[in-house]
């Protein structure tokens, strides 16, 4: 509870203390940057979401509402031209004002710096700004997924008079936006949000907030079941105390609000070499995970079984194209990869230290797997943290590791392309792209083109392309979906219950006393 002590906060008080009326908001891990080119965690860009706007933002009903912009994208004929009106009264938090030229500042410099190649890709060919408050972007292909990406927390605009020097470097400890809140201090495990007095938009319901990190699920879970913070926001807790929360909020004892369900568990096999460059073998794999009992012993149900790597609210992930448990049909495919009647398969499995359900999910797939395939497969476990696992990950090192993935925006391309896209193969490997990066290092002759056709196509069309990727994805078997994750937020009782947005994010700036 260190990062609490720090910003004064009581552990033995019952009730939060608050000065002037603060909201104190909890989550685990750290910020390491709050530069919208470099930021890729939830953490980072939840709290930019509070300082800064993006030009579009999606309804948890899936509408696309003008934010930023003045209206929604006009789109050419040919698909190649987007142009955007923008507001004309919005100033970022050093006074500046938000145009075009702005906005194509920031663009401009993602497009230079960003870590994430993947959140654009080449789509946009040139960012143009033929008036003041009028943006027009080139494509290099129609895009279908555009609209959506230009909600993504990483395209939020930053004032180029603060940027000037950083252009070409990211500026991690600081952020100068044009959101409701504006950064009064920057700490990683702690920031104190301001609201902005010359916010262009509905100023937020709250006085200010502190945003705390703490190291583990049982400081989380303390801290808010004794009052210290009024809000408590994580995907990283311990799924029993996830369960006790819930059930306190059943009693009245706490209020739970919860977003659309966009994270996705998962298990990504290494495909290039050893053993799982077999695709029987991979196959296998995918026949033996019992999906609903891996639920109920870690999550007791609340992270419902997934058989797709599109979560299902989004287009294309009504589908199920990944097999269903089924231990008879993977002893076959391990006999006919030269397994079982005495020759066991070990597979190392890797999990993430720091992540809770990771552990268990292991544990209970280990158990399972001596219950069903004892004398073909058993897991050898090997628990990691995920800062090292990330690090590691495209350098091959992990035969199959348990992961997750929050797409950047809410739309397919945001999980397909991160995991499958590859601009370099030789047959079934891929050698440089974000197949490789992820870990899997796997891909399919025609897989790529149909990719991209995806991300051109719309309507019926698209959800063909996107079920062929899928299935592809599937019979490949380099990936595992296992379950499925909806973001929780609990607050205490004299606050309002939690909001989130389209995007999956909190909205900080809608915390507020309960009327």
């Amino acid at each position: 509870m260190s990062a609490a002590a720090a910003i004064g906060l009581s552990q033995s008080a019952c009730q939060p203390s608050r000065p002037n009326d603060r909201f104190t908001v909890a989550s685990a891990g750290r910020i390491t940057s709050l530069d919208p080119a470099q930021a890729s965690t939830f953490g980072a860009q939840q709290v930019i979401s509070a300082l800064g706007d993006t030009l579009y933002t999606r309804s948890v009903g899936g509408d696309l509402l003008p934010s930023l912009a003045a209206g929604l994208p006009e789109i050419s004929d040919d698909g190649l031209t987007v142009t955007i009106p923008l507001r004309e009264d919005v100033l970022f938090h050093d006074g500046t004002p938000f145009n075009a030229e702005a906005m194509a500042f920031s663009l401009r410099r993602f497009l230079a710096i960003g870590t994430l190649s993947y959140v654009v890709g080449d789509r946009i060919k040139a960012v143009e700004t033929p008036s003041v408050y009028e943006l027009r972007l080139r494509l290099n292909r129609p895009s279908s997924s555009l609209e959506n990406l230009l909600t993504s927390t990483n395209l939020t605009p930053v004032s180029p008079t603060a940027y000037r020097d950083y252009q070409d470097r990211f500026l991690n400890d600081n952020f100068v936006g044009t959101g409701p809140y504006r950064l009064a201090s920057f700490q990683a495990v702690q920031q104190r949000l301001e609201p902005f007095d010359r916010y262009w938009g509905q100023a937020p319901s709250n006085p200010g907030l502190n945003l705390i990190y703490l190291s583990n699920s049982t400081a989380l879970f303390g801290a808010i079941r004794s009052g210290e913070v009024d809000v408590l926001i994580s995907d990283s807790i311990d799924e029993d105390q996830r369960l006790a929360l819930n059930r306190l909020a059943e009693k009245g004892r706490l209020r739970v609000g919860e977003g659309p369900a966009l994270v996705i568990g998962y298990i990504t096999l290494l495909s290039n070499s050893g053993p799982l460059k077999n695709p029987v073998l991979r196959q296998a794999l995918a026949y033996s995970l019992d999906r609903p009992l891996i639920s109920q012993r870690v999550s007791h149900g609340l992270r419902p079984p997934l058989l797709s790597l599109v979560p299902p609210g989004l287009p294309g992930g009504d589908v199920d194209p990944w097999p269903r448990h089924d231990a008879a049909q993977a002893r076959n495919l391990f006999l006919k990869a030269g397994y079982c009647n005495g020759k066991v398969f070990t597979l190392p499995f890797t999990y993430r230290t720091n992540v809770p359900a990771d552990r268990l999910m292991a544990l209970t797939w280990q158990a399972q797997i001596q219950r069903d395939l004892s004398d073909c497969l058993a897991l050898k476990l090997d628990g990691v943290e995920s800062t090292t696992v990330y690090r590691q990950l495209g350098e091959g090192a992990f035969q199959a590791v348990m992961l997750d993935w929050r797409g950047s925006y809410p739309d397919p391309a945001a999980y397909l392309t991160p995991l499958l896209s590859c601009s370099e193969a030789n047959g079934s490997i891929c050698e440089r792209g974000e197949a490789a990066i992820s870990g899997s290092f796997w891909t399919a002759p025609g897989l790529e083109d149909t990719l991209l056709r995806s991300d051109r196509s719309r309507g019926a069309a698209r959800l063909r392309d996107l079920d062929q990727v899928e299935t592809m994805a599937a019979e490949g078997a380099a990936y595992i979906p296992v379950w499925l994750v909806t973001p929780r937020a609990w607050s205490l009782p004299e606050l309002a219950t939690p909001e989130f947005d389209g995007n999956g994010r909190l909205k900080l700036a809608r915390l507020q006393e309960a009327s």
